[in-house]
């Protein structure tokens, strides 16, 4: 009884042989040297337990049970063949899709811009873009449901790889009616105890200002925790609406604000001590390979 799986490059030259009529005429269709063809088909036949050709000076054509195992073996050719059209037209499929996450600092100022870029470079390519906040992007990226991520976090966990894509600055802006706007600067502990409008928890602006108070310090000792916020709300365009309505401080990216402040909506407000610069990050899963359209997008980037 067979005990291994005949190998599929050795059915397609069985079939071959029924079809062509010799084993020569089936070797040179298949590709294969004819002394490897007759040490292939005599393992085969070895191995089934069968006598599948009949071989003669004028030539081979198959015996009985040969002519009933080259029937299957078409079959199963044909099937293999199947399974590797199918398999390419997969991968092309794949290979034409981009799916990406953003955050939404990213996904609103400067993913259009580098999206335009490489659609520019690929127009065949289907790009798709969902927005989520910094730990949405990673979860998505576990989940293996997107190719590249885009986050603004401090921080990247374990088992992804990262690239630093722009550089961005957080600002502390506030209705020209506040107070603040008559002080030249507020202090890190001013800005820790205040309550401010923010973005959810999960965002990279949030964090990125959490971790940035952490690590400045009052007068030697740690920044207290963060204020209870007066509002949170889960987008920019609303913490910007509602810092412009008085609702209290807001920080967000200069990206977002700057239209704000030249209008004289907001008003900018220096922290004094406090680095706020932080790097806007490419996130992708270790271990493997980018996907092709994945690859070329940071090759843009880079570039």
């Amino acid at each position: 009884m067979p005990t291994r799986w005949p190998d599929l490059a050795v059915l397609e030259l069985l079939s071959a042989i029924g079809e062509h009529g010799s084993l020569g005429a089936a070797a040179r269709a298949v590709g294969m040297a004819q002394p490897n063809a007759s040490r292939a088909i005599a393992t085969l036949e070895r191995n089934l337990g069968l006598s599948l050709v009949e071989r003669h000076p004028r030539g081979s054509r198959l015996t009985a049970d040969g002519v009933v195992v080259a029937e299957l073996a078409a079959r199963l050719v044909d099937g293999a063949g199947e399974l590797l059209a199918t398999s390419r037209a997969l991968r092309e499929r794949h290979e034409a899709r981009l799916d990406l996450a953003a955050s939404l600092t990213v996904a609103e100022y400067l993913l259009p811009a580098w999206i335009a870029g490489l659609r520019h470079a690929h127009p065949e390519l289907d790009v798709r873009v969902r927005v989520e906040n910094s730990t949405q992007v990673f979860d998505l990226l576990a989940d293996r449901a997107i190719d590249l991520g885009f986050v603004e976090s401090p921080s990247v966990p374990r088992g992804l790889h990262s690239r630093t894509v722009a550089r961005d600055r957080l600002v502390v802006v506030v209705a020209p009616s506040h107070p603040w706007t008559r002080r030249t600067h507020v202090t890190a502990h001013e800005l820790a105890t205040t309550p401010l409008v923010s973005r959810e928890p999960g965002s990279g602006t949030r964090s990125t200002l959490a971790e940035a108070l952490g690590a400045g310090g009052v007068d030697g000792a740690g920044v207290p925790e963060l204020s209870r916020p007066a509002m949170v709300v889960s987008s920019n365009a609303a913490v910007l609406i509602s810092a412009a309505s008085g609702a209290g401080p807001a920080v967000l990216s200069e990206l977002a604000v700057r239209p704000w402040v030249a209008r004289g909506e907001l008003v900018e407000v220096p922290v004094e001590g406090l680095d706020l610069r932080r790097r806007l990050r490419a996130v992708w899963r270790g271990g493997e390979p980018l996907a092709a359209p994945a690859a070329a997008l940071l090759g843009e980037l880079q570039g």
